[in-house]
């Protein structure tokens, strides 16, 4: 194992604890932390509830909303309890006045991401909990990255999953050789009517952030993106929903070598008849498999015995909890609290108040944004292996 790969481990492994200490009530603050909420109606919303998150917190207070959309902000303004004067149709004018420590930027529309987050920084904010996608491309990240350490911010990226604290057992269920050799990883998007690149960056982006934190960063990729059972061409092509960007086809196939020499796969075709259940991913080692579900409790499960080998026997799927495998799960407001990103959130304060990096912070966001911008890099040139960290760091697909 390298050092920049152990270092890594290393840093996994202290914010893993720094999440269960979350929970502790020991770490409250006294004095309320002020709190900016950037959403915009019509173009995305408020994200899965990063707008309501912060009431969960007693430690937190929400100083200032901004919603480029009027009617949705005096909605936003009555669901989040908030007086009038407290509402802002412009996000830059709300940062000037209220001067918030923390700013949530919260559309589901990626095309705003990369603006809302650098007025918060350039206005001197202290932590920045983004919904994801993180951004459109490498290249927006990049301005991010370097923004955020010009002016000391703190960037987290709301990957829900990756603030699982299972994933601390999973790491040592690996460890200790319990599915033997770690063969390769498989993951899947949810394979509904938005199969394909769509379903890649909205939901697929979970399953890679996951496929990097247990393999390391991505070494190469090699991909295709077919509509139809064809390849795509130029004439395919569209500016994608959600401000994804260009996007094109209804399915695609994506192989990346990883640092920690696993090879990594993500699977993507519209309709593809699963309903669903395969979101998420597989790591498969020579004794066992270790099936991830995103967004399900329990999380994870465990399938013992060589995953080639045919058995007559039965092989149950055994629940993996924070307490170990096939135990109950004894910390399920802890898990409650990943769902609704109250773990993000707390994790980012604590980030910003100890000076480090948050669990998963701007560097893993830009990780996970080059490996699905690497899929149509590869495309793009025919399906050949490319190299990463990627030398376009735009969209590839507009120059098909």
């Amino acid at each position: 194992m390298t050092k920049k790969l152990i270092k890594r481990r290393s840093f996994i492994t202290t914010a893993s604890g720094t999440l269960m200490a979350l929970s502790h009530p020991a770490i409250a603050q006294t004095a309320k932390r002020r709190v900016a909420v950037i959403g915009h109606s019509g173009r995305g919303d408020f994200g899965h509830g990063l707008d309501t998150v912060w009431l969960k917190l007693p430690q937190t207070e929400i100083v200032g909303l901004a919603d480029g959309d009027a009617s949705g902000l005096a909605k936003e303004l009555k669901k989040l309890k908030l007086p009038a004067e407290k509402g802002f149709t412009d996000y830059r004018k709300m940062l000037a006045e209220v001067k918030p420590e923390f700013v949530t930027v919260s559309p589901r529309h990626a095309d705003q991401h990369r603006d809302m987050a650098l007025a918060a920084i350039e206005a001197g904010v202290k932590g920045i909990y983004v919904e994801k996608p993180f951004v459109r491309n490498p290249g927006e990240a990049d301005q991010l990255i370097a923004a955020s350490k010009k002016h000391g911010a703190k960037i987290a990226v709301a990957h829900r999953n990756r603030y699982h604290p299972t994933l601390k057992i999973i790491d040592q269920l690996i460890a200790d050789g319990k599915i033997g050799r770690l063969l390769e990883i498989r993951g899947r998007g949810k394979g509904d009517r938005r199969g394909g690149c769509e379903d890649l960056w909205v939901l697929g982006t979970h399953v890679i952030n996951l496929m990097s934190y247990f393999s390391g960063e991505a070494k190469s990729c090699s991909a295709v993106i077919l509509r139809d059972g064809k390849l795509v061409t130029k004439k395919d092509v569209i500016d994608g929903p959600e401000g994804l960007g260009p996007l094109a086809g209804n399915e695609l196939h994506a192989r990346y070598v990883m640092s920690k020499n696993v090879v990594a796969y993500f699977d993507s075709i519209a309709n593809d008849g699963t309903k669903g259940l395969g979101f998420g991913l597989q790591l498969v080692g020579s004794e066992g498999i270790i099936n991830i579900g995103c967004d399900k409790n329990p999380v994870a499960h465990l399938l013992p015995g060589n995953p080639f080998s045919p058995t007559s026997q039965a092989r149950p799927w055994i629940p993996i909890t924070t307490a170990g495998v096939g135990k109950p799960e004894t910390h399920s407001k802890l898990i409650s609290q990943v769902m609704d990103h109250t773990a993000g959130v707390k994790d980012l304060i604590a980030a910003c108040d100890s000076d480090r990096e948050p669990l998963c912070n701007a560097h893993e966001a830009l990780l996970t944004v080059e490996m699905c911008c690497a899929v149509f890099e590869s495309h793009r040139q025919g399906g050949k292996a490319i190299s990463l960290p990627l030398i376009e760091r735009d969209n590839a697909l507009s120059h098909l």
